[in-house]
Order: structure tokens, then C-alpha cells, then sequence
């Protein structure tokens, strides 16, 4: 049975798997600090799973950095990797070594892994992901990465599996936090994220992109703490609207729900266009994430903005949420994909440590 943790700074999420089939799942929130270990074991517990059970366990890593662009094995050269990247990712990348401390204190010789965020789209060329700065501060890791890259493998791995994969894909990973993804022929050529999660779309709490003076002026007014939690905490739709849920401000109705539903598509159709550019035209379109899977106002809006590129959605399959949802006319292929990213990692990690066995 292999363990997979998704570690928050304040919550655990488990899956357990028994070869590619879910067996058990449980997750708990408001942890303190050090609290951990306790909830690790709290949430085995809810799952009905004893370590001694387990063969494995693999964690959902945000970022790796230029150095961990595949997934491994944790070791203590990993942990000191995982720390050193700490300062791009302080939100995320300590509590997944926490969650790894918290599975290494219940079962200290039980075998770690560890996925990354990051690792699929190390793929993308180096001038999509070159910020033009000087070679000093470059020097500081200071580049675009990209997210979102287990989800993005998972479909990837589904449309593969299902002879769909096309040459040119643009991925949407829409749902609290949100991307998109250029993928040519399953590997990642651009993604609208970049050094950080802030990045691109508008999202729930990010702002999206935002000009690097409008958050100096931020800090200006605010200092650099207030300036960094606004753009990513207090703005998107939450911002425009006083809501981040899409289900909530399609309930209410109200002017400013409806304008932060209409900035949300424009963007999305907006950074489309730029995913497309990089591909050098689109094949399909793929819709993942809560919003992409269960919204179908949202996939609507977006496809009738790419209809330009011969992207015809059929409207009672898009209102039905169906897998597959291009008309007859549309020279474009549209699917959902539902997001797989645990049985991603699970995958990931069981061919690395057949690996180590071979």
C-alpha cells in the first residue's frame, strides 16, 4: 500500500493506494504547530490503515527548484534541496517537509518520495522561462517555473491512455488557484504561472498578473509583508467581489459577482491566446480543476472566446459536464479531464522505486 500526502501549513490530506486503485482517503485541518505528527496519525487512523501496511510514501512537493525536475526518492540531500527552495516557495515547501518529517517520525524506515509541482514544466525552453533581468539577480533563481505540473501530467497520462493526445494541447487547471499550460506532443512549453503561484489568471485570493510597480507602489503604502498578502490572499475574485468561490458569486448575482466572473474568462481567453502563440496554433483543449471540471458558464465563455481558432463547444454536452464536449463543426477537440493528481504522484513514485529495484 503506498501513502500519498498533500501537507498543509495548517491541514493533511492522505490517500492511500493499492496499486493504481484508491483505497482509502482522509484529511484533517486546523493543525497547530507541531502538530503534525499527531494528525498524520489521526487521519491513518480515519483511513483504517496501520503504517506497519504500508510499502511506501510519496508527497506532493510545490516547488523543486532547477534541481528536482523529476520525482525521487527523499533522502537527506533532497530534504536540504527541498529546503533551499524554501525562499521561492515560503508558503507551500514547508509544510510539505514537515509532512515529510511527520511520515519519517510514525515510520522512520518506511521509503519517502517526492513529486514536484515544478518538475513538468523543466521542459520549457530557456527563453520562456528567462526573466529579463541582469545576470546577478537571475543568479538568485529568480526565473519563471510554472505549477501545477502533477495535474498537468496526470491528464497528459489520461489522454495518452485514451489515444487522445493530441500534438498541440492547451491545458486549463482552473479552480482556486489557476493555470494554463502549452503542451506539444505531452511535454510543457509554456505555463502561465511563473516564479511564483501569482502568476497569470485571475484566481480566488491571487490577483493574476500584475505590473511589478504597481506591487512596489504596494509596498510603498503598506510595507512588504501587507504588500506581498494582497495580491496573493486578498485579491482575485475575492478583490473585485468580496467572494473567491465561482458556485457563490454565480448565486448572487450581483454586479460585482458578475464583472469578477467576466474578468476571470477575459484573462483566461487572453493568456490562451499566448499559450496558443507558443505552440504555433491548437489542437485541443482540455479542462481540469474544480472549475474546469463543474462550471459550465465558465468553459463556455472561455471557448466562445477562442471560437476564432475553430473551437466549437456542443452547448448541451458543456451544460451536462460531459468528457467530451466539441460539436461536429469545431476543429478543435474539448474534454474534460477529471484531476488525478494523487494517482499521479502514486504512479510517479512506484516506477522510481521499481527503479532502484532493477
Amino acid at each position: 500500500m503506498w501513502l500519498i500526502v498533500n501537507a498543509g501549513s495548517s491541514s493533511l490530506k492522505l490517500k492511500v493506494f493499492e496499486g493504481e486503485q484508491e483505497a482509502a482517503k482522509a484529511s484533517v485541518g486546523e493543525i497547530g504547530p507541531d502538530g503534525h505528527k499527531a494528525a498524520m496519525a489521526e487521519v491513518l487512523t480515519q483511513a483504517g490503515v496501520s503504517v506497519d501496511r504500508l510499502t511506501a510514501a510519496a508527497h506532493r512537493v510545490v516547488h523543486g527548484g532547477e534541481g528536482l525536475t523529476a520525482t525521487c526518492r527523499v533522502s537527506p540531500s533532497v530534504v536540504k534541496q527541498i529546503e533551499a527552495c524554501v525562499p521561492l516557495e515560503p508558503l507551500h515547501n514547508p509544510a510539505n517537509l514537515v509532512g515529510i518529517q511527520a511520515v519519517a517520525s510514525l515510520a522512520p524506515n518506511l521509503p519517502q518520495y517526492a513529486a514536484f509541482d515544478t518538475a513538468f514544466h523543466s521542459s520549457n525552453p530557456t527563453v520562456a522561462t528567462t526573466y529579463a533581468l541582469p545576470q546577478a539577480e537571475r543568479a538568485r533563481g529568480l526565473r519563471r517555473y510554472g505549477f501545477h505540473g502533477i495535474s498537468y501530467a496526470a491528464l497528459v497520462r489520461v489522454l495518452r491512455a485514451e489515444g487522445n493526445l493530441p500534438e498541440r494541447l492547451l491545458a486549463c487547471h482552473l479552480g482556486n488557484g489557476c493555470s494554463l499550460a502549452a503542451i506539444v506532443n505531452g511535454r510543457s512549453v509554456a505555463t502561465t504561472m511563473g516564479y511564483s503561484p501569482l502568476d497569470g489568471l485571475t484566481m480566488g485570493t491571487r490577483s493574476g498578473a500584475i505590473d511589478g510597480n504597481a506591487v512596489l507602489r504596494l509596498a510603498e503604502l503598506h510595507g512588504i509583508v501587507k504588500a506581498g498578502r494582497i495580491p496573493n490572499r486578498e485579491s482575485g475574485l475575492l478583490g473585485l467581489s468580496g467572494m473567491s468561490d465561482v458556485r457563490a458569486l454565480h448565486a448572487v448575482g450581483t454586479p460585482e459577482a458578475q464583472f469578477a466572473l467576466r474578468h476571470f474568462a477575459y484573462w483566461a481567453v487572453r493568456h490562451s491566446g499566448s499559450m496558443v502563440a507558443a505552440m504555433g496554433g491548437l489542437d485541443a483543449v482540455v479542462f481540469t480543476g474544480g472549475i474546469g471540471e463543474n462550471d459550465p458558464w465558465m468553459r463556455k465563455e472561455i471557448l466562445s472566446g477562442l471560437s476564432h481558432l475553430g473551437v466549437y463547444s456542443n452547448e448541451e454536452a458543456n451544460t451536462r459536464n460531459e468528457s467530451v464536449l466539441h460539436d461536429a463543426t469545431s476543429r478543435v477537440a474539448i474534454w474534460i479531464v477529471p484531476a488525478d493528481e494523487e494517482r499521479q504522484i502514486a504512479l510517479e513514485a512506484r516506477a522510481v522505486r521499481a527503479g532502484e529495484g532493477a
